[in-house]
C-alpha cells in the first residue's frame, strides 16, 4: 500500500484515524544508528510500526524491529513522544493517519541487517551519513533527539 507523508502542508487531507506506532532509535557501540529505506516511499526511516493487541508497546518495539530488519533489540528507554498534528499519513485506502509515535531507544542483541518486505535496505548509518539520505523530517527530529540523550523524553 502506498503512503504519502504530508508535513505542514496545508493542502493535506484532514486525518480520519490515530494508531499507537512506534519507531526505534537502536544504537550500536560504534553510536551508529539502524536504518532502513522504506518499501512503500523509499525514505530512509527508523523501524517502527502499530502496536497490535496482545502485545506492549515496548513488544511492538522488538517486534518490529525485528520484523523490518533482522536485528533483535533490547528497549533501554525513550526518545519522546511524536504526534504533532500537522503530520498527516494518506495512504491508498483512503485511511489520512494523525502521527502518534512512541519512539524508544534501543540496543542490538543479535542478528544481521536483513531487509523485509517492508525494507528495501537495512543498514548501520554514522552521523555523518544521515546528510546524504532522503530522511522524513519528522524522522530525522527523532534521530536528532535519539543521539542528544536528553533527562526527559521529548513529547511534541
Amino acid at each position: 500500500m502506498a503512503r504519502t507523508e504530508h508535513y505542514h502542508d496545508p493542502n493535506a487531507p484532514k486525518a480520519n484515524s490515530i494508531v499507537v506506532a512506534v519507531s526505534v532509535f537502536v544504537r550500536d557501540e560504534q553510536a551508529r544508528v539502524l536504518l532502513i529505506r522504506r518499501t512503500d516511499n523509499g525514505l530512509w526511516s527508523l523501524p517502527g510500526g502499530g502496536q497490535e493487541i496482545g502485545e506492549s508497546v515496548a513488544e511492538t518495539a522488538v517486534r518490529e524491529t525485528r520484523e523490518e530488519t533482522g536485528i533483535s533489540v533490547e528497549v533501554t528507554g525513550m526518545v519522546g513522544v511524536y504526534s504533532d498534528p500537522g503530520h498527516v499519513i494518506e495512504y491508498s485506502d483512503g485511511e489520512v493517519r494523525q502521527q502518534f509515535s512512541l519512539c524508544f531507544r534501543a540496543v542490538p542483541v543479535s542478528g544481521t541487517p536483513t531487509p523485509s518486505d517492508e525494507s528495501h535496505e537495512v543498514r548501520w548509518v554514522t552521523r555523518d551519513e544521515l546528510a546524504a539520505l532522503d530522511i522524513h523530517p519528522s524522522t530525522l527530529l527523532r534521530i536528532t533527539h535519539g543521539y542528544e540523550e536528553r533527562p526527559e523524553p521529548y513529547i511534541g
